[in-house]
């Protein structure tokens, strides 16, 4: 029976995340399995089936959007992308399995250190998670933390991992309350403090507008994944793209990632004049997702811009595996799926911004908003940040919601409103303070226009990064250690 409450528990947490944004429920969900970890017949091997187990049931929750690339546009049958996802899913869950087996490990009889350690296991685990392969840090928990939950106000100050590292002390405060009647006042005390300082944060404007609006156009094309790469449809494909910015003229209007479908040099004669003749006569620029080749025949996913500022060009740093280029030893997966420009080259961690209307913006395609860390490198210079993003991999699916609520984290840690063109959803706006000022619905062809300010300063997180959370989990996990062999 704990088995099989900590692998439904783990999959209760798929609620947290949008597009349901249930944010209590991830307290909730992790509540469930602290009880059965804080047990003391409990012992690190079982620890780490149960870690195993809310992992497997979290992750395959909320990945199982996946199918559908590995299915309907890679090829694969059904039975075989619901298993292959399977078992991506027991990978990555062996993080928690880690991070559960060393809290049983050093687990303390003091309820204080024990929360601190429980916190500090996970978020060090979540860590690693983002860092070594596959890095992968979707589905962190801090992402579920976003406006309204009180939580969201620690953002700006110590990031998503910091946000989930205090979402993890105020869930186990809680059971502590509960199950100790010693630590019932303070544990109380303690939570409730978290949650107000972390309302009374949400009011701290640590960013401030810079410069005159400027008018943007964020294109969504709706362009279907199994359509984008038909040669017969290429044409109708470039086409469109020009009918779109002709339709929204703006300072800076943007096409999503990869709506050009063919690499640059092979473009029609002529097609890039237009589009630049296209944007200077509605006195801006156009930036463009296309897939660009070097003298040495190295393909990258870049955005290229046109019109009244010089032509800029940012190449994606942050590649997915398997999607974008092939891990050593997967070959055999490649076998299986039909994945179209799988061979690209990373474009460098240290890019220019792109400079246009007067703002200095720092780009990012697609899964790379989801390196806050990475993201900082261009602040405080950058004054906005613009993604642009192609998720129709992924079909009519969480993807979409989930990746724009990363989006708002992104805007909070950065104090910068975070610009999004997709192709099939979510396009839109995102305020510093989180909050969604405009987005186009899913699955349909247009675009959000409207009057944007660049923002300046620095917010805590800009300043320090994540490196007060790692700090804090290295010390508590070496104070543990040190106490379990004193004892």
């Amino acid at each position: 029976m704990p088995f099989l409450i900590a692998l439904l528990a783990g999959a209760l947490s798929v609620l947290a995340y949008a597009p349901f944004g249930q944010f209590w429920l991830m307290p909730l969900s992790w509540m469930f399995l602290y009880v059965l970890l804080r047990e003391e017949s409990v012992r690190p091997g079982r620890g780490f089936v149960l870690g195993w187990l809310w992992g497997i049931g979290a992750m395959f929750a909320g990945l199982c959007w996946l199918v559908v690339a590995l299915n309907r546009f890679g090829g694969m049958s059904a039975p075989l992308s619901v298993f292959l996802i399977l078992l991506f899913s027991a990978g990555l869950a062996l993080y928690p399995a880690l991070a559960a087996a060393v809290f049983v490990r050093l687990r303390s009889r003091v309820w204080g250190l024990r929360v601190l350690l429980a916190a500090a296991c996970w978020i060090g685990a979540e860590l690693l998670r983002g860092q070594l392969f596959p890095s992968f840090p979707w589905l962190a928990i801090g992402y579920t933390q976003t406006p309204p939950s009180p939580l969201a106000g620690w953002a700006p100050v110590l990031g998503v991992y910091g946000v989930g590292f205090l979402l993890l002390l105020l869930a186990a405060m809680l059971v502590e309350a509960w199950m100790n009647s010693h630590a019932r006042r303070r544990a109380l005390l303690l939570s409730v403090l978290l949650c107000v300082s972390g309302f009374g944060l949400s009011f701290v404007a640590w960013t401030q507008p810079v410069g005159a609006p400027v008018r943007v156009a964020l294109i969504q094309t709706n362009v279907a994944q199994d359509q984008k790469w038909r040669p017969e449809l290429m044409m109708e494909h470039l086409q469109e793209n020009l009918d779109l910015l002709r339709q929204y003229p703006a300072q800076i209007s943007v096409l999503p990632e990869s709506s050009l479908p063919m690499l640059e040099d092979q473009l029609p004669q002529g097609y890039m004049e237009a589009i630049e003749a296209q944007a200077r006569a509605a006195g801006g620029d156009a930036v463009l997702g296309m897939f660009t080749r070097d003298a040495e025949g190295h393909i990258f996913n870049s955005s290229v811009t046109r019109g009244v500022s010089p032509s800029q060009r940012y190449s994606k740093n942050h590649l997915v595996p398997f999607g974008e280029y092939q891990p050593w030893g997967f070959g055999w997966f490649f076998k299986l799926a039909s994945i179209p420009m799988a061979d690209q080259t990373s474009g460098g961690a240290h890019q220019p911004l792109l400079l246009m209307a007067g703002q200095k913006i720092a780009m990012n395609i697609c899964y790379e908003d989801v390196f806050g860390e990475e993201l900082r490198r261009a602040l405080p210079e950058a004054t906005l940040m613009l993604n642009v993003s192609n998720l129709a991999w992924y079909g009519d699916s969480h993807a979409q919601p989930q990746h724009l609520q990363m989006s708002r984290m992104r805007a909070l840690e950065s104090g910068r409103p975070q610009l999004r063109s997709t192709n099939t959803g979510m396009t839109g706006i995102v305020m510093p303070d989180g909050s969604v000022d405009k987005v186009l619905a899913p699955f349909t062809q247009g675009a959000v226009v409207a009057e944007v300010r660049g923002y300046q300063g620095r917010t805590p997180f800009i300043w320090v990064g994540d490196w007060p959370v790692k700090i804090a989990c290295a010390l508590i996990l070496v104070w543990a250690l040190g106490r379990q062999r004193r004892r």
